[in-house]
């Protein structure tokens, strides 16, 4: 394997699990607010300011791509949104460790099956990716399992200590006024919603391999980098998903009558995190699909598992960091497990490239 594109999906892989730290830091903004400045930098300004510097007849090229190919690119991306809006919320009932387990396993299997389905011929050591696959699965499940026995955890801390809060006065239990309850969000429909949002976050990949007719484009007609040819591909799957994207922000923004939620005083720090969650998302695709031109045809098929893979950890050292495990030894022990996995289907997936 090419080490340059090792590096690269490092890199990659970096990005991808340091990117949902934005949705953190939300507050004071209202989501839709925060969302479409970020979807806006995420999709739009930054994918192609990097492909136009990268590739000055950027828009030439699509303009000479046929219609079907950028219809079919674009609407696995709007696919994708619908994802990508689940995974904002799956965050705030699971937090970041839990959604990266499901969702990247599941996103990363699924977008991994596809593109390798859709080959005329299938390759040589097809067997070693779909083990590589189903020891991905493998490592979901033990991640989803390692969520619940947490949160059950969790649960019951929350309700002794807001049994604590209650004072006696004779036979009638009476709250403090002072006291302040909040209830825990389930985690079983996290786990659901973050489910569906792995397998429509599978989308992207397939879309951007759907877009490899635009790359040779790039290449044979423009002389074109091969390393930089997958960035036109990525302003055409991106404008899809940035029309689902905005769609449902500017919704609502409708829907709340939240328009003026722009101009909250203290935002600052969370348009900051808007548009570097942003930047971050779009510099993981656009440096995975320099990696995955680099390994050949099948860097759709391995390197999008691999950096999908490798940025769980991340992601987990950051939830980590973030206080999401504390009091939870044993979970957290059958979170390093299914990590485990999830690392050695990575290597698993890389030696099938070899």
């Amino acid at each position: 394997m090419n080490l340059l594109a090792i590096v690269l999906i490092l890199c990659a892989s970096f990005f991808q699990g340091t990117f949902g730290l934005g949705m953190k830091h939300i507050s004071p903004l209202k989501w839709e607010n925060w969302w479409i400045l970020h979807a806006t930098v995420a999709m739009i300004i930054f994918p192609m300011a990097w492909s136009v510097i990268a590739i000055p007849d950027t828009f030439n090229i699509i303009m000479e791509t046929s219609n079907d190919v950028l219809l079919i690119a674009m609407f696995f991306g709007f696919l994708w949104g619908i994802g990508g809006i689940l995974f904002g919320m799956s965050v705030e009932y699971t937090g970041i460790s839990i959604t990266y387990g499901i969702v990247m396993g599941l996103a990363a299997s699924m977008g991994s099956l596809i593109p390798l389905v859709q080959m005329e011929t299938l390759p040589d050591n097809y067997t070693i990716v779909l083990a590589g696959v189903a020891l991905l699965l493998v490592g979901v499940a033990i991640t989803a399992y390692a969520g619940v026995q947490r949160d059950k955890l969790s649960n019951a801390v929350v309700q002794e200590t807001e049994e604590e809060l209650y004072e006696e006065e004779g036979d009638v239990l009476v709250a403090p006024d002072t006291a302040v309850t909040q209830v825990k969000k389930s985690i079983k429909v996290g786990v659901l919603i973050a489910v569906a949002c792995g397998v429509l976050s599978a989308l992207l990949n397939v879309g951007f391999s759907n877009a490899s007719p635009i790359v040779d484009i790039a290449i044979n007609k423009y002389n074109a980098n091969a390393t930089d040819a997958s960035l036109v591909a990525w302003v055409v799957v991106l404008v899809g998903a940035y029309i689902m994207n905005a769609g449902y922000a500017i919704y609502q923004l409708i829907k709340n009558n939240s328009w003026s939620g722009f101009k909250v005083k203290g935002s600052q720090k969370a348009y900051m995190w808007s548009i570097l969650a942003g930047l971050f998302w779009f510099a993981a695709l656009g440096v995975y699909g320099q990696g995955a031109a680099l390994m050949g045809e099948l860097g759709a098929v391995i390197g999008w598992p691999m950096m999908l893979g490798i940025s769980l950890i991340i992601s987990n050292v950051w939830g980590y960091r973030m206080g999401e495990w504390d009091g939870a030894q044993k979970p957290f022990k059958q979170l390093l497990g299914g990590l485990a996995v999830l690392i050695f289907a990575t290597c698993v997936l890389g030696y099938s490239n070899m």
